[in-house]
């Protein structure tokens, strides 16, 4: 398969007010499910949901009745009903969810794989995570779960529809992530993210564009879209796929809180239009941290 079409979601959490977190957490899965199926009605064959999409974004705010809403990556309640739909639609899906691992009891924000079988094919858990706040709110995720602490630090799934690799939210910031699932053989990258401000405003348009093009990969970002209650807190959305010659490609989604995009997998194989090749004459004896 040369080409792929793959989609994004970019939606708050449905209305909230007196709702039980069980209920919030259905409400918001009956939500993605309708989202899943136009997704797939509009071509798309795989796709990823927003960063804790079962959820608001509750670290906006620091209170232990949110932590009820961690759930076992395997088989609770979010990956049992995405499992589901994958299978029901031969689709994909990338499902990123708040983690309670049973055996230890800790917490992780996790992305939870998941192909078109409805077979769960692996899981990657946010490496950096973020404590702090800007002028437009706070963001104090620690206070709720931890860094991913599982080898591989970047794994890469390889599905009927090409090998895909996830990159949370803050990740995306890091020199490196994105170099190392495309080592890893990651072809079509993922960021599902929960972000606000000016500077990540101005930095989401240049970030993704960027590192698509230095390691020619696809990548989809996923952010939330319009303000979400209880706090009020505005997302700017702006969810878009970048493509290996730095470019936006097309939304081909009329729904506003969806992009599907075409990806020809093809230009990953030929040579960069530029001329360049920057794997080839890279001095990773100066430049390489690692090393």
């Amino acid at each position: 398969m040369t080409k792929l079409r793959a989609a994004l979601t970019q939606t708050v959490s449905r209305p909230i007010r007196g709702l039980p977190p069980e209920r919030i957490r259905e409400a918001n899965l009956d939500h993605h499910v309708r989202l899943i199926e136009k997704a797939r009605k509009a071509g798309a064959r795989m796709i990823c949901l927003g960063e804790l999409f079962p959820a608001p974004y509750f670290a906006l705010e620091k209170d232990e009745k949110w932590l009820a809403f961690a759930e076992d990556a395997a088989d609770g309640p979010s990956v049992s009903r995405m499992r589901e739909t994958a299978r029901r639609l031969g689709m994909v899906v990338v499902a990123p969810i708040f983690e309670l691992e049973r055996r230890t009891g800790r917490r992780y924000n996790t992305a939870v794989v998941v192909d078109e079988r409805g077979e769960v094919l692996g899981k990657y858990r946010k490496l950096h995570i973020p404590c702090g706040k800007n002028e437009q709110g706070e963001f104090a995720e620690t206070f709720y779960y931890g860094r991913g602490d599982s080898e591989p630090y970047f794994p890469v799934f390889k599905t009927s529809f090409g090998t895909i690799g996830v990159a949370i939210c803050y990740d995306r910031h890091f020199e490196g992530v994105v170099r190392r699932l495309r080592e890893n053989g990651a072809r079509l990258i993922f960021s599902p993210a929960v972000t606000f401000g000016a500077k990540s405003r101005r930095m989401w348009e240049m970030e993704f564009l960027v590192d698509a093009c230095r390691h020619r990969v696809f990548i989809g970002g996923s952010n939330r879209l319009g303000a979400e209650k209880p706090w009020g807190q505005r997302f700017f959305g702006a969810s878009y796929f970048a493509g290996p010659d730095g470019e936006k490609l097309k939304n081909l989604s009329r729904d506003p809180s969806l992009v599907v995009a075409e990806l020809d997998l093809a230009l990953l194989e030929r040579p960069d239009p530029s001329g360049w090749d920057l794997r080839r004459d890279e001095r990773p004896d100066l430049t390489d941290p690692r090393r």
